[in-house]
């Protein structure tokens, strides 16, 4: 085991211990290992947010031997007690009674939304550049703080894919100097609703049908395009969802948004109105739809994968926290965008996103439980310098989120679980309830008191206090209705969608003829034809051609809109980090084999991660050792395919009566399909015409030498896929 431990340099991500286990079982003692390097957990805070000083390990389990949850040591957990061997079990076996008692109690009520999660740790260090507009600390120059950030899909359960065309969750901690300030937001910049009240109707009809339960983690159904083909300020929304978007390449490639407008307060009491951006290194990439369905049964679990894998890794996801500014006037409108509608955008053309710190995520969680499953966000979870606004989705969330906490973590102390404890000093004066953890001296947990000589004492806007911003508030009367300005729902989906290249319009196009191809009832169908006739005539054609509809024309004037380019995902180049590579090699061929691990190396020195897919697994020629197979790979694990060989069938191929193993092939043209880079040396580019791909296609490099093709396909990933393969009629 340490002789192939040695041979895998660098090592691969996701070994899942932080030592190679042995053979045999072990049975001479040892204390538990450690955690992997890769790992953190919550601070060591207590209950009232004071520095404990002990280290990681003071909360994990500690000894050589099996015990109770009070401390007494086990001789055998395989056995219950039983009056004989074949006799009943005893009720006085206390440890079974325990075991299974904890074992029956280990759930807690999985979210409602954003069931399926993945956290980490990391840290935030403020520019100092938000000092304008916000007096925050976190956000000073040099601050560091540190965060923890979960990301999400919306409908799925906990048990769903990754994958799956959907709203992704950014939702981030930060353990600020001044309390806990959580920013909870989403990879899609607006919502599907614009008031509250609304949002258990949005999520009924996206979830699985209640009498079936099905589909699951999907919007492709009636009860989904019911709902959003009536109820047209959802349009917006489901543009972005039909959009590559929604299926991101990894959580490291995807945007984050606040969604709302937030006020800010700067040290003078000036206030501004903003909207938050997160910004990733890497550049905003998706998976092609072909690839998100096939990792939804290859690999469910490949966004947390991807993002375990890349911290392992050492390639640490970064984004920039940016903020649009606009003046905090009392119509709180911005070129014509009511900043109070979290269903439409201001164009970053119109407002440039000013970046006010970095983001780096860089140590994955000790125990999912206990980290990201009880990880407690909220939206009034703030801090001085930021404040709520009037938007009427922000309000209704500032009431659901604590009261979810509530029912989820079973009472009001869940920001006593550690991964929810703040680094500031707490003392608010509620004792009691489920799940108390801190220890309250005093006699008066009230306000005023002289027993416990006036303290908590209450402090001034001068010593750090919140003082929420005494915004005016019009005369009006009391009444359920919407302002005129949240009346308009088409002329943003439109600029959205004129906004799209050409590849990315043709993707929309085919993720609502999909979608709505999945539904049963015609006028389900016919109605959101008609509201996205009332969006674009080109994208309503289409969609219609494709369900064999007839296309309706508008009933409202369609408006010019003047495209924004930070709304397409194409056309530029960004860092390579953290790519997956896939090597092809013959494993009976050891000439195939020359140089492979020389470039291995220099992928792993480009800061991607290396794997070598071969008929069978083991270690070969030179010390070589193979990750993948060709019955376990799949191209969609891969962001390039380089291949040193092309490999004969091997004996488990089905069929063997080819040139090439037809896995391979099939690997090949899923690549190529897909718009990834190829590159093969020697005579591997028999492999490429196997699969039927040429040798001068676009994005594809055939040469002589390992080196220089990885060069040029290195290039290639820059710009993350080669859609200029396909020929699309631009729109």
């Amino acid at each position: 085991m340490d002789k192939v431990t040695d041979l895998v340099t660098p090592p691969i991500p996701g070994a899942p211990g932080s030592a190679p286990p042995a053979v045999a079982e072990p049975t001479e003692p040892q204390e538990p290992l450690p955690r992997k390097a890769d790992q953190a957990s919550p601070d060591t805070r207590t209950a009232t947010g004071a520095e404990t000083g002990a280290g990681h390990e003071a909360r994990e389990q500690q000894g050589a031997y099996l015990t109770t949850s009070s401390g007494t040591r086990l001789h055998d957990t395989d056995h219950s007690l039983k009056a004989g061997a074949r006799g009943p079990t005893l009720l006085q076996d206390h440890h079974l009674r325990e075991k299974i008692t904890h074992f029956d109690h280990e759930r807690i009520p999985e979210r409602v939304v954003h069931a399926r999660g993945a956290g980490v740790h990391g840290v935030f260090v403020g520019y100092g550049t938000a000092g304008p507009v916000c007096k925050s600390a976190f956000l000073r120059e040099g601050e560091t703080t540190p965060v923890f950030v979960r990301f999400s899909t919306v409908v799925g359960s906990r048990g769903s894919a990754d994958t799956v065309r959907d709203t992704r969750g950014f939702a981030a901690k930060f353990y600020t100097t001044e309390g806990n300030f959580d920013l909870v937001g989403n990879n899609i910049p607006v919502f599907f609703i614009q008031d509250g009240i609304k949002f258990p109707d949005i999520i009924h009809a996206a979830k699985p049908h209640p009498d079936r339960e099905i589909p699951q983690a999907q919007s492709a159904h009636d009860t989904f395009w019911d709902f959003v083909s009536l109820h047209t300020e959802a349009t917006h929304h489901v543009l972005w969802s039909m959009s590559d978007r929604a299926v991101p390449r990894s959580y490291r490639m995807m945007e984050g948004f606040g969604v709302h407008t937030f006020r800010l307060v700067n040290v003078e009491g000036e206030t501004s109105l903003v909207k938050f951006h997160w910004k990733p290194r890497l550049g905003v990439h998706s998976l092609a739809w072909e690839e998100a369905q096939l990792l939804s049964g290859v690999d469910p679990d490949f966004h947390r994968r991807d993002l375990f894998d890349a911290i392992e890794a050492g390639a640490f996801p970064q984004w920039e926290l940016g903020i649009q500014v606009f003046p905090d006037t009392p119509e709180q409108i911005f070129e014509g965008v009511d900043l109070l509608d979290p269903t439409k955008i201001v164009p970053e053309e119109l407002a440039p996103v000013q970046p006010v710190g970095v983001l780096t995520l860089n140590r994955n969680t000790t125990n999912y439980f206990a980290e990201t499953e009880q990880v407690a966000f909220h939206v009034g979870h703030l801090v001085p310098g930021i404040d709520v606004t009037d938007d009427p989705l922000l309000h209704a969330r500032l009431f659901s989120y604590i009261d979810t906490q509530l029912s989820r973590l079973g009472g009001p102390n869940f920001n006593q679980i550690p991964v929810n404890r703040p680094h500031a000093p707490v003392n608010d004066l509620l004792r009691d309830g489920a799940h108390q953890h801190a220890v309250h001296a005093g006699v008066a947990p009230y306000k005023p008191n002289t027993l416990d000589g006036g303290c908590p004492f209450q402090a001034g806007a001068d010593m750090g206090a919140y003082v929420e911003v005494a915004a005016p508030v019009a005369a009006a009367v009391k009444e359920r209705k919407s302002p005129a300005s949240f009346e308009d729902h088409f002329s943003q989906p439109r600029l959205f969608y004129r906004s799209l290249s050409p590849v990315e319009r043709q993707h929309v196009i085919a993720a609502f003829t999909f979608e709505l191809g999945k539904c049963y009832e015609k006028v389900i169908k016919e109605r959101q034809l008609q509201v996205l006739a009332n969006v674009d005539t080109e994208l309503c054609a289409a969609v219609a051609a494709g369900l064999g509809l007839p296309a309706p024309g508008s009933t409202v004037p369609l408006p010019e809109v003047t495209p924004s380019a930070a709304l397409s995902q194409l056309g530029k180049r960004w860092p390579t980090d953290g790519r997956v590579i896939g090597i092809v090699v013959d494993a009976d061929d050891d000439a195939s084999l020359a140089g492979v691990d020389t470039l291995r190396q220099a992928i792993t020195d480009a800061g991607m991660t290396p794997l070598v897919i071969a008929a069978r697994g083991g270690e070969l020629a030179d010390g070589l050792i193979v990750q993948r197979t060709f019955l376990t790979a799949r191209s969609v694990e891969f962001d390039a395919l380089l291949l040193a060989a092309a490999p004969p069938p091997a004996p488990d191929a089905i069929p063997r009566l080819a040139a090439v193993d037809p896995r391979v092939v099939v690997m090949i043209q899923e690549t190529h399909r897909h718009a990834k880079a190829i590159g093969a040396w020697s005579g591997a580019a028999t492999a490429l015409t196997e699969a039927g791909i040429g040798t001068d296609d676009i994005g594809v490099v055939v040469g002589e030498d390992s080196a220089e093709v990885f060069t040029e396909v290195l290039d290639l990933l820059a710009g993350h896929r080669s859609w200029e393969r396909f020929a699309v009629p631009a729109g």
